[in-house]
């Protein structure tokens, strides 16, 4: 219930942005476009911690900055290779196995690898990642894993019952 009240209210929100409209009548009709989604939603059995991941939220508040770093890190390098003369490029593809244990974790890792520029993730099979690498540089931090750890701690499951602040993402904080 807590999945689909917050799935209306962004919703709600995201329709109130878009808008730019807020009489009665266009707001009205805002509000009963938002609970239709909704409904169809739940009925489709789509709004479960996979679709509408709250689970996440806290943990991608100190993931966020880490990997807008690390772009802009990746950036950098890349601008270099490119103003380079001699254009020292060495692209492979490589092949490791993520430490991720869901669907969303692993999706989230291999989005966050090919938002880093120099590396592209063209391949995901199971916890098998496969990362088109510009150069060596690129394929050294993609095999060091830091990136690795960072989102199988976001993607890391709180005991049940646990207060989000106790699950192991959170571990170094409490």
């Amino acid at each position: 219930m807590i999945r689909a009240v917050s799935l209306g209210c962004l919703l709600l929100v995201i329709w109130l942005l878009l808008s730019g409209h807020y009489t009665l009548l266009i707001t009205g009709f805002g509000i009963l476009s938002c609970v239709l989604v909704v409904f169809i939603a739940l009925r489709m059995d789509v709004v479960d911690e996979e679709g509408h991941p709250l689970q996440l939220v806290g943990g991608l508040l100190f993931y966020l900055p880490w990997l807008a770093l690390q772009v802009i890190k990746a950036n950098i390098a890349v601008m270099r290779v490119i103003l380079n003369p001699r254009l020292p490029i060495h692209p492979q593809l490589i092949r490791f196995r993520g430490s991720q244990e869901t669907d969303i974790g692993r999706a989230i890792y291999a989005n966050s690898i090919t938002l880093t520029p120099g590396t592209i993730t063209t391949g995901v099979v199971g916890h098998l990642f496969e990362v088109h690498a510009l150069t060596q540089e690129a394929r050294d931090g993609t095999e060091e894993g830091e990136m690795d750890r960072r989102v199988a701690r976001l993607d890391a499951r709180p005991r049940p019952g646990a207060w989000p602040c106790c699950s192991r993402s959170w571990r170094r904080l409490c």
